[in-house]
């Protein structure tokens, strides 16, 4: 995502993720060393790898962005450990969604459960592996969610701070995990487009823009018809990004997206993508994508057989137009809301980043 906009006037992008950046390698660095054992070194060592490989850092942008919406005084520390406590919160989901989804690469590296898996001595048979890795990567998950709240009051708020961000924190992680779950429950069936959509807003959608927005701008003393703005342009763009992640995990690139592009039709993810596929094919192409989709099996020459049968009824067509009506949406609700300057920039920046993307 480039960052270098002169348009954000006032709010320094670039710097705004060297800053994080900054504070999540002294943390990671000083756990590191607090290490006792070689191998507990080594697992936490992991999680910086996973940390440092190339993220957007869009959910702590947001979260400085968010303060900017609020006031024009300088960011404090609070700020910059609360939008870096994100970024491990965000590594936690990760490494659990590639262990629920055995996503074999994430950010073109292998994922943790497959390195973990790779590194165990204890038995040469690959189900005992397998196990190994899984159960590692749980746990390596768990690590970073505890270290994310640990990261969040390195920064010292105030209590009236502490009081202000913590019940958006709490209905975030809620959220993600509700979404989740509902992206469990419809993998591998027939998918619609409503209830694709509702997975897209609770995984997605709130996740990733409206609550970082949020809870920038709470730390910041927002009151609830400022929080309420973000909202109003969040939610689109949030749902924008995920429509596009769902264009990218099947019509990616590989060395773009950091993943293989047989992931999601492997696992047969409930997408708006393959929601509108499956209504509008003919029975016969119906009934063949069906077989593809959650094939664990599926070969390049399978998965180029879905997407053929994607194309031909027009569903990326139409998924491309949602996202530019939800990216409407966003810069409408962002005329609207009354926000500085710098801020609206900035917004603006990051929304176009975020949507019209091949990463």
């Amino acid at each position: 995502m480039s960052t270098a906009d002169p348009r954000t006037r006032g709010i320094d992008l670039d710097r705004a993720k060297a800053t994080v950046d900054a504070i999540l390698d002294d943390f990671l660095t000083a756990k590191a060393r607090s290490a006792v054992q070689r191998e507990t070194k080594q697992f936490g060592g992991l999680l910086t790898g996973l940390v440092d490989a190339g993220g957007k850092r869009l959910r702590p942008l947001l979260c400085v962005i968010g303060w900017h919406t609020a006031t024009d005084a300088q960011e404090p520390p609070a700020l910059w450990h609360l939008a870096a406590s994100l970024e491990l919160f965000h590594a936690f989901t990760l490494i659990h969604d590639d262990v629920m989804d055995r996503s074999a690469t994430r950010r073109g590296r292998p994922t943790a459960h497959r390195v973990l898996a790779a590194r165990y001595a204890g038995c040469g048979q690959a189900r005992a592996r397998d196990w190994f890795g899984t159960s590692g990567a749980i746990l390596l998950g768990d690590l970073a969610l505890v270290w994310s709240d640990e990261l969040l009051h390195r920064g010292h708020p105030a209590p009236r701070q502490l009081a202000a961000v913590l019940p958006l924190l709490n209905a975030m992680r809620t959220e993600v995990m509700y979404g989740q779950y509902l992206d469990l429950l419809t993998t591998g069936r027939t998918p619609d487009l409503p209830t694709a959509l509702t997975v897209i807003r609770y995984k997605t959608a709130k996740y990733t823009i409206e609550r970082p927005l949020q809870l920038g701008a709470a730390l910041a003393g927002a009151a609830p018809p400022l929080l309420a703005a973000c909202t109003a342009y969040a939610l689109p763009l949030g749902e924008a990004f995920q429509l596009r992640d769902d264009l990218l995990g099947v019509f990616g690139h590989p060395h773009h997206i950091g993943k293989s592009t047989l992931d999601d039709l492997r696992e047969g993810k409930a997408t708006a993508l393959t929601a509108l596929a499956l209504e509008r094919a003919g029975p016969h192409d119906r009934t063949r994508l069906e077989e593809l989709l959650g094939d664990r099996t599926l070969t390049e020459e399978g998965a180029a057989e879905a997407r053929r049968i994607i194309l031909d009824t027009g569903a990326p067509y139409t998924v491309e137009e949602m996202i530019d009506d939800r990216y409407h949406q966003a810069m409408t609700a962002l005329h609207h809301a009354h926000l500085p300057d710098n801020a609206i920039h900035a917004l603006r920046t990051i929304a176009e980043a975020a949507v019209y993307r091949t990463s």
